[in-house]
């Protein structure tokens, strides 16, 4: 391929020899199910081959390729702390990136509702509302074990370690995300009786696709009255069958 490339306004911008210039049409085949069941994704305009990378994936195979054939440029910022590191094995799968004419984000998304939530984020961030206050987890996790040492609430303990393994899931206590999961197990693996890897695995893939129907967990496992959206779905039909029919049994 021609190592220059063409932009909308005529200007030549230099580009890789070795990368395809490809557009939404070409990418959104490569979702999982057809293309030999590839998985393609896309982050800052680069696109990725993630089809082998996906079982090796540290967050679960289901958490990327639930963005397979789509823009994961927001997950990628999301979810990861130290990005500098992450492109790093990422240069392996690179396999080229969006034409010049192509928008940045698949069509059926909005242009405006995506820049507000990155405004957003970045003046999060900038707030610090992010940054750990190491002091309150402390006197949480105190206060988690005065409970388990008195056993005077026991449900009031499993609330209060549920949340508090949520944070550390989500690598909110420490600066290092190894203290987290190391404290994480403590808790809900230790004195909940529950795998972290287990939690971890569902809630990732909850906060990639939230309230997407057949992709977050939290929907998947609660049986649906009502579904919002164009369509309603034969499992969602199914489910408030059996709802119905287990309140009349009562």
């Amino acid at each position: 391929m021609s190592g220059v490339k063409v932009g909308k306004e005529g200007a030549t911008q230099p580009v890789s020899a070795f990368l395809q210039l490809l557009t939404w049409e070409e990418i959104k085949i490569h979702n999982g199910h057809g293309q030999g069941q590839e998985q393609w994704l896309v982050i800052d305009r680069k696109v990725y081959d993630v089809s082998k990378f996906s079982r090796q994936h540290p967050g679960g195979s289901r958490v990327i390729s639930h963005y397979a054939g789509q823009d994961a440029t927001d997950a990628f910022v999301a979810f990861h702390n130290d990005k500098s590191l992450v492109k790093k094995y990422l240069k392996s799968l690179l396999i080229g990136e969006l034409a010049p004419d192509q928008p940045s984000f698949e069509s059926n998304k909005k242009k405006s509702l995506l820049e507000d939530f990155r405004e957003l984020r970045c003046t999060v961030e900038k707030m610090g509302l992010l940054r750990p206050n190491y002091t309150f987890f402390f006197l949480i996790f105190l206060h988690i074990m005065v409970l388990d040492a008195a056993s005077c609430d026991p449900f009031v303990f499993q609330i209060q370690m549920g949340w508090f393994q949520h944070d550390l899931g989500h690598c909110s206590v420490f600066r290092k995300p190894k203290w987290n999961r190391l404290l994480q197990i403590v808790v809900i693996s230790v004195l909940k009786g529950l795998p972290a890897s287990w939690w971890n695995h569902l809630h990732n893939q909850h906060h990639a696709k939230p309230n997407c129907f057949r992709k977050d967990p939290d929907l998947n496992m609660h049986p649906l009255l009502f579904s919002l959206g164009k369509t309603l779905s034969v499992e969602v039909i199914r489910c408030s069958l059996w709802v119905l029919l287990a309140l009349g049994a009562v």
